[in-house]
């Protein structure tokens, strides 16, 4: 069974940094798309960023020359290095991964992680 541990979450002011890694164990990781979700109070979940199995990176307009997500297949993590962070930013951010190609939706994201918490405070 595959898992996803989310780890890097934490508390920061407006302007920081923060790295959030993702560990994955029982999923088949050179193979698959990953990405990044995040979700905050009341509001829908949203696909933060996305890497596919070649390497290639989508980012959301709002965190566009912000955030930066990056795998290392060796190690079998995920990353998502976050900078300029801003209030709004403020979610539970989570990785999920899915075989093959990346999914149309996030809904098709197979393996999921608990998450891992970020505030940005102003």
């Amino acid at each position: 069974q595959g898992q996803l541990v989310e780890s890097g979450g934490g508390s920061v002011q407006a302007g920081g940094s923060l790295r959030l890694s993702c560990a994955a164990s029982g999923v088949m990781f050179t193979i698959s798309c990953l990405a990044w979700f995040r979700q905050a109070p009341e509001k829908a979940r949203e696909v933060v960023a996305t890497i596919a199995i070649n390497g290639r990176t989508t980012h959301a307009e709002s965190v566009k020359g912000r955030f930066t997500i990056s795998r290392d297949n060796n190690k079998s993590t995920l990353y998502l290095q976050m900078n300029s962070l801003k209030p709004e930013d403020t979610a539970m951010y989570y990785c999920a991964a899915e075989h093959g190609n990346c999914p149309s939706t996030m809904h098709a994201f197979n393996f999921r992680g608990q998450g891992t918490q970020v505030t940005v405070s102003s």
